[in-house]
């Protein structure tokens, strides 16, 4: 059985069973035996409810990621932790890894489903990606980890699958994301609407925790850095020494 306590009247149900417990065991509380086991049950409730009343909901939460839409970054059976406090001080940097509430747009049939993907685009960027090539962002080529496959597509495209002669142009209070592993990812790019609003992010991914042989951190933004190559060619090491002299 798996008891999900991600709905608020499965928590205040648990909350409720806690304090009934805790007024019926204060009637007995005068027997001495009972003064310990009283402590213990509201160390329990005190714990419960920061857990899930203040830690989970605003600070940190656990999640399982299901597929391999993030390898070779994430794997599927990983699970990792996600700081959902850290949007609240800074906002999203391009490279993130970050867990969000899926757009309607972005799910095949109804329901509600947490996805995790890279950040590539910020509000106001262009992006084009090149088949065989890569990812450009503002007309420069996004330097990423080698394990990262270079996708076997171009986008965007029209509505014949024909390369679109513009790059697209993430709106404001949006974002664009992509999935590390990227020809297997149901991201911006299959979307019948590229956006993801901003407001959907739940948060960061910070750590993998499990299982203890993937222990380490889940990524940086660092390794997702805009390059010198432009969509008009490469600026080499001679050119940009000749445009400082």
């Amino acid at each position: 059985m798996n008891f999900n306590l991600d709905q608020p009247w499965k928590i205040g149900t648990v909350i409720g069973l806690l304090v009934f417990l805790r007024i019926v065991w204060g009637i007995w509380r005068q027997a001495p035996g009972r003064a310990f086991m009283t402590e213990l049950l509201d160390s329990g409730l005190i714990a419960f409810v920061l857990v899930f009343l203040l830690i989970r909901p605003f600070v940190v939460q656990a999640f399982y990621i299901p597929s391999r839409s993030m390898a070779p970054t994430l794997v599927e059976a990983d699970r990792i932790l996600v700081n959902k406090f850290v949007y609240r001080l800074n906002e999203p940097q391009r490279g993130d890894i970050i867990v969000f509430d899926a757009p309607r747009h972005a799910l095949y049939g109804d329901g509600r489903k947490d996805f995790v993907k890279r950040l590539i685009g910020l509000p106001g960027d262009t992006i084009r990606i090149k088949r065989g090539d890569g990812v450009y962002v503002n007309g420069s080529r996004l330097k990423e980890p080698r394990e990262i496959p270079r996708p076997d597509y171009d986008w965007p495209v029209d509505e014949y699958g024909m390369t679109a002669g513009e790059p697209y142009r993430v709106p404001d209070g949006c974002c664009f994301v992509l999935g590390d592993n990227r020809n297997e990812s149901n991201d911006s790019h299959r979307w019948s609407r590229p956006e993801l609003q901003t407001e959907k992010i739940i948060g960061k991914a910070m750590v993998i925790f499990w299982p203890p042989a993937r222990i380490r951190l889940a990524g940086d933004n660092r390794q997702v850095q805009l390059g010198k190559d432009t969509e008009s060619g490469t600026l080499g090491y001679a050119a940009a020494q000749g445009a400082v002299r």
